[in-house]
């Protein structure tokens, strides 16, 4: 299987008028970039005020359930799509797949973030933007986080009202140039905003991957990442951390199925180890890379 990036121009193609427009909204010719459907047998396009944003877009919709994951091989495969689709209630996986694969045509050859979503009511939407890859600089050098007393009612199902919930501490971390906010609760850290979070501690010679099992969201990049670094040799521990121990680790980040494993190299004023990327994180990350090459469910 053949992983693409995504691609600046897509290729033009003789289909139909509504095709064409798609397409043009998907190079960004025309605005929004965003585009949203309600899911019955012929797709239904809506649209929004606010369409800045999928968080924006999620927050006019009714509360329900969501899960939100990028595409690989030209808008094809998705990482853990079986996993995705489960955490809307009432899905048909087969027919959502089928709807999947009939919007996301025009984004092709590049590749697109896509939100599947579940009201209440049962009622199914689709939200899907072309795909803008973090700066490979993020990747390299790493980002800052901040803790939160921010906390979802039930850490285990990934609501559409956490969005709303959370829009303050977004906004917040925007306008200080955060990269994510970590949720405590009694004074140990759990999980991203956003995201799962993981550190390495050391013992003697051995190194330990450490990760909260409780009161968290278990992410799909999560469970890979897990795989993975017992496939390195490394040893995995469920523990959480606590903020007082934040100088004992070694290193950190942070893995969402949109961004994939994402070095942190300070958590508030604190610096994580020697306050840059570490081995045992760059081990993992081309692992998840190598995962994703072999595991990506095609659509």
């Amino acid at each position: 299987m053949r992983i693409m990036s995504l691609r600046g121009a897509f290729a033009a193609t003789k289909q139909s008028p509504q095709h064409r427009r798609l397409l043009r909204f998907a190079r960004n010719d025309i605005h929004p970039m965003i585009h949203t459907w309600k899911i019955t047998t012929h797709p239904e396009e809506i649209h929004f005020r606010d369409n800045s944003s999928l968080d924006a877009v999620t927050r006019q919709l009714p509360n329900g359930w969501y899960s939100t994951f990028r595409t690989f091989d030209s808008c094809t495969r998705v990482i853990g799509l079986s996993a995705h689709l489960k955490r809307l209630p009432h899905a048909d996986a087969s027919f959502l797949r089928a709807s999947l694969t009939r919007l996301l045509e025009p984004y092709r050859p590049g590749e697109a973030r896509v939100r599947v979503m579940e009201a209440h009511s049962r009622e199914f939407y689709i939200s899907i933007e072309p795909l803008t890859p973090l700066p490979r600089e993020i990747y390299e050098n790493g980002v800052r986080v901040e803790t939160t007393s921010l906390h979802r009612d039930d850490p285990r199902v990934k609501s559409m009202a956490f969005i709303s919930a959370s829009d303050a501490e977004r906004k917040h971390l925007a306008s200080e140039g955060i990269f994510e906010a970590l949720l405590v609760k009694n004074g140990r850290i759990l999980e991203g905003m956003t995201s799962n979070f993981f550190y390495v501690t050391q013992v003697g010679n051995l190194r330990y991957v450490e990760t909260a099992s409780k009161d968290i969201l278990l992410g799909v990049t999560r469970r890979m990442v897990i795989r993975a670094a017992r496939g390195r040799g490394l040893g995995v521990r469920y523990r959480s951390l606590r903020l007082d121990q934040l100088s004992r680790v070694k290193e950190a980040f942070i893995t969402s199925s949109s961004r994939g494993v994402v070095p942190v190299i300070q958590i508030d004023d604190v610096r994580v180890g020697q306050g840059r990327v570490g081995r045992t994180t760059k081990l993992l990350m081309k692992a998840y890379e190598e995962y994703v090459i072999r595991h990506a469910e095609k659509i």
